[in-house]
């Protein structure tokens, strides 16, 4: 193609017209953009012009450079996957959802009063969900003096990172990571650096990974898919490599919050630029869509106005809901029952691969068993014959090895040991059965 129908004599102009094309779809994904320097020899500009308005587009996420491929029209994003139909008749160790029996109940007589109606111009923190968010905090001890409420926690870290990053920032991720936050990544354009973990949790980088990187998110306990907590020696060391970065921001993803047996790592020692995300789903129920933020004060103000901005708040009477839940469910124990009855069905699952020859890591929590296997379509597939359904890693991992995840919401005490011996004879005919599980 010798000439190209782009025109403009700043770097705006030119980025605009080809935004144009862009938008029209005449300049569909993967198509070719012309060098640097043949367009500006065609539009009668300064090579840098051009180069300055392809910039200004790859930033956007618009255009992607690769080497001797040149610059190209970024790919479409993909759609979201969402819950895929399991076959008939298997147990479903796949979906990661909490077990309903161990959710709390609404009495009826606590609607009462429940709800005050306020109009347009009400607080954007319900009353009774700022006194029970701000409880939480002090127990974990955190401070309490900036924060907000939002619809989940990618609701949050979208809003976090928007603020903070732009298309092509670099952002750590422990790996393997919970799929929806590598594809909140990918919808904002940013570069994942992927962070191996093991049962200490993340494993501290060398100093230059996180040179570059706009943020590092993090799960301080119950890691989904592998279940490690957040040590305090590697909370510590990585805060040092924080503390030389001020301006990395730190998203800690709590979400496993009231149902943990670990302590709170990150809160003995806070970096310079923090963000707590504390959704309710797994301990109050996933549709509620409630979830708490604390940070600095002016990156709360910025989060909170973004907000305003579009929804402006999360229904009051959702979080008068949230919170009139959470405090009944934790003064009767209620929470606490919950998380010792998954601790003590991960624990049975754990000693019942043991028994069959499998080694693992300890001091695991959370929903889910990370289990190494040497291919997983086949592991899968496996299981499947045996009547298991289970996650392929594939979506969890950004460069580590295969694995496939088995959720505990489901699993009922009769089934461990019937999963267990299944789980070690579909390995068994690819390798030995010892192999790490985090």
């Amino acid at each position: 193609m010798d000439s190209w129908s782009f025109n403009g004599d700043s770097a705006a102009e030119i980025a605009g017209s080809i935004e144009a094309q862009l938008r029209s779809g005449a300049l569909a994904p993967g198509a070719a953009l012309p060098a640097v320097r043949a367009l500006a020899a065609q539009l009668g500009v300064n090579p840098n012009t051009v180069a300055a308005a392809y910039a200004r587009l790859r930033d956007a996420g618009r255009l992607e450079t690769d080497g001797r491929r040149g610059t190209r029209v970024a790919a479409a994003l993909p759609l979201p996957h969402g819950a895929q139909a399991l076959p008939q008749g298997l147990r479903d160790l796949a979906s990661g959802d909490v077990d309903p029996a161990l959710l709390p109940r609404l009495r009826a007589d606590a609607w009462p009063g429940l709800y005050a109606g306020e109009g347009y111009g009400g607080p954007a923190e319900a009353p009774l969900w700022r006194e029970a968010a701000h409880a939480w905090l002090t127990r974990q001890g955190l401070p309490t003096e900036a924060t907000g409420v939002f619809s989940g926690t990618l609701d949050v870290v979208e809003r976090a990172l928007r603020q903070h990053a732009r298309a092509g920032d670099r952002v750590a991720l422990e790996d393997p990571c919970w799929p929806p936050m590598a594809a909140l990544l990918q919808s904002l354009r940013l570069k994942p650096v992927p962070l191996p973990v093991d049962a200490q949790g993340v494993i501290v980088p060398p100093a230059e990974v996180l040179d570059g990187c706009a943020a590092l998110v993090l799960t301080p306990r119950a890691h989904n898919p592998t279940g490690c907590a957040l040590s305090a020696p590697r909370w510590r060391a990585l805060r040092r490599l924080l503390l030389a970065r001020p301006h990395l921001l730190c998203i800690l993803d709590d979400h496993w919050g009231p149902l943990s047996q670990e302590p709170l790592a990150p809160a003995d020692a806070l970096p310079p630029l923090w963000l707590y995300v504390l959704s309710v789903g797994k301990f109050l129920g996933p549709d509620l869509r409630v979830a708490l933020a604390a940070g600095p004060p002016a990156l709360m103000q910025a989060l909170r106005a973004q907000q305003a901005a579009g929804p402006r708040w999360v229904s009051r009477l959702l979080q008068s809901l949230a919170a009139r839940l959470w405090r009944d469910a934790d003064g009767s124990g209620q929470l606490a029952r919950a998380g010792q009855a998954y601790a003590r069905r991960r624990q049975a699952l754990e000693f019942a691969l043991r028994s069959q020859g499998a080694v693992l890591a300890t001091g695991g929590e959370g929903l889910h068993v990370w289990v190494p296997v040497d291919a997983e379509p086949a592991a899968v597939a496996a299981l499947a014959a045996r009547g298991w359904a289970v996650q392929a890693g594939a979506p969890f991992r950004l460069a580590g090895g295969p694995a496939v995840r088995i959720s505990l919401g489901a699993l009922r005490g009769d089934e461990v040991g019937p999963l267990a011996r299944d789980l070690a004879d579909a390995l068994a005919p690819a390798r030995a059965r010892t192999h790490a599980v985090f």
